[in-house]
């Protein structure tokens, strides 16, 4: 038994190690993207179209991962994409949270009308489509990194609202809550210093898995050209440009998608690895 939970504490953090390490980079090479683009990743050169990666015949010195259609180096334009989908996991990722969650606290911690009200919206919002809700957004409001931003926590919140209502409820019922009530303190003080702190490793996890979530949508509205300019280097434009191509040049399409992959699988990683390290049976 003790070799297998030695396992299972292993297996957990070598996750846990991997999918950080892999967000750590990403992060680090988003940030200092203009010193490590070895290219300006909307300098064009159509002499030097479909270029491929360094190790193949054909090569051109300083494309290390061969250029596109119209000359831009694949690289740089990846580096530069990693802003745009970290830019959108954290910010989207935080103000979903933060409206889900507080939503979800006062629904399954008050009770009454306001979950009843609350429940309903959730009902209601999870009747849409996600992607399609997102794409009708955006072509309301119009392309931009704004409008993006907004789409994903118009459309998202209620992932937190009805897992954060349920650990709410269940922990209001617990005895410690009781007594914070029998001490003094009001319901909204109990809400924040009682009932908040035991649901925040729930919130945490959901956080990683929703900003895994927010840069597949916005991999999904730059794919159909819905996300900020077409010039702006962006993996779903990538994606797109390289999948006309695939037969000729594969490197366009192959290189943002394996990142793409990658990025998103460490936010699911992080966030399964982490819903484990709280799991108190586990502990």
């Amino acid at each position: 038994m003790r070799d297998l939970r030695g396992d299972v504490k292993r297996t957990l953090g070598l996750r846990l190690w991997l999918s950080g390490g892999w967000l750590t980079i990403l992060a680090l090479a988003a940030l200092c993207a203009p010193l490590l683009a070895p290219k300006d990743p909307l300098m064009q050169d159509l002499f030097l179209g479909r270029m491929p990666p360094f190790w193949m015949d054909g090569a051109e010195p300083g494309y290390l991962l061969g250029t596109d259609s119209l000359g831009r180096d694949v690289l740089s334009r990846i580096l530069y994409g990693a802003r745009l989908a970290l830019i959108v996991a954290l910010v989207a990722g935080t103000l979903t949270c933060f409206v889900g969650a507080t939503l979800g606290l006062i629904a399954g911690y008050y009770r009454g009308w306001p979950d009843r009200i609350i429940s309903r919206f959730v009902d209601i919002w999870m009747a849409f489509p996600p992607v399609l809700f997102a794409i009708l957004l955006i072509a309301v409001m119009g392309t931009g990194l704004l409008s993006i931003i907004i789409a994903i926590v118009i459309i998202d919140w209620t992932r937190f609202a009805r897992v954060i209502r349920a650990e709410a409820m269940t922990q209001g019922a617990m005895d410690y809550v009781a007594s914070a009530q029998v001490s003094g303190q009001t319901r909204f003080s109990t809400m924040l210093t009682e009932i908040l702190p035991n649901v925040l490793p729930t919130i945490v996890v959901l956080l990683t898995l929703e900003m895994g979530i927010a840069v597949i949508v916005e991999a999904i509205l730059s794919f159909v050209n819905l996300s900020i300019s077409t010039d702006s280097p962006t993996w779903g434009g990538m994606i797109s440009e390289g999948r006309t191509s695939v037969h000729q040049a594969w490197w366009v399409l192959v290189f943002p998608l394996i990142t793409l992959f990658l990025t998103v699988l460490s936010f699911s990683q992080l966030g399964e690895g982490l819903k484990d390290r709280f799991d108190p049976v586990l502990r």
